[in-house]
């Protein structure tokens, strides 16, 4: 395991990864430590990035946001100038929950959430305002298999 991690860090890591609210000491009683211990532990993978953040995970059909796309795109231009307009639009476009730049075929894959097919497209249409580009496709995700956010450590 990469950045120094023991198996008492991955416990730790596993458990916030499924509960980020669960107690100090509910925490420190799993992974048999004392609560300033564990405290400590956590602190220094927060102090090094290893725990980003602790966030909630929201219903997406709660909120209205049923749908789940993935867009395909490919591009002509390689250029800086349409990378940092590509960037900016991604940055900016709330609908976008995951960018990748790729290797192969496809130069990027974007994730998103919206509510339905017309939310996608008005989200495509302010996306080709924003910034040009030579092929972009849509899937709709039709059922979730497995859709997590823990790591697995």
């Amino acid at each position: 395991m990469s950045e120094n991690l023991d198996e008492i860090d991955l416990r730790l890591l596993r458990c916030l990864q499924q509960d980020a609210s669960i107690s100090m000491d509910e925490l420190a009683g799993k992974s048999n430590l004392s609560r300033n211990a564990c405290w400590r532990r956590v602190k220094r993978m927060e102090e090094r990035r290893i725990i980003r953040s602790r966030v909630a995970l929201v219903d997406p059909e709660a909120v209205g946001l049923g749908l789940s796309v993935f867009v395909i795109i490919r591009t002509n231009a390689h250029e800086k100038d349409w990378l940092e307009k590509f960037e900016d639009a991604v940055r900016t476009l709330p609908e976008i929950q995951g960018a990748h730049r790729m290797s192969g075929d496809i130069d990027y894959v974007l994730r998103l959430r919206v509510a339905s097919v017309g939310d996608y497209d008005r989200f495509y249409q302010r996306l080709i305002a924003k910034v040009p580009i030579a092929d972009i496709s849509a899937s709709f995700v039709m059922e979730d298999i497995k859709d997590t956010t823990a790591l697995p450590v």
